[in-house]
């Protein structure tokens, strides 16, 4: 998901979105130990998407802890 997409995105679909891409992360993690990953490429990919989503999470709630 693109970060402009991201930004639109409210505190709580935020939270769910990482849990998601946890949950992602996880199933790809599990398919390389029993090595039914052929592409190990997509674990890099899942983990900045996590880094992503868990900093502009922080990014909005600082903004809006700044706006109250």
């Amino acid at each position: 998901m693109k970060t402009t997409e991201l930004r639109q995105k409210d505190v709580a679909s935020l939270q769910t979105e990482v849990k998601e891409l946890q949950k992602a992360h996880f199933g790809l993690r599990m398919q390389k130990a029993t090595q039914q990953l052929t592409n190990t490429a997509t674990l890099r990919s899942a983990r900045r998407a996590i880094a992503r989503a868990k900093t502009i999470l922080l990014e909005t709630i600082v903004k809006q802890g700044a706006s109250k």
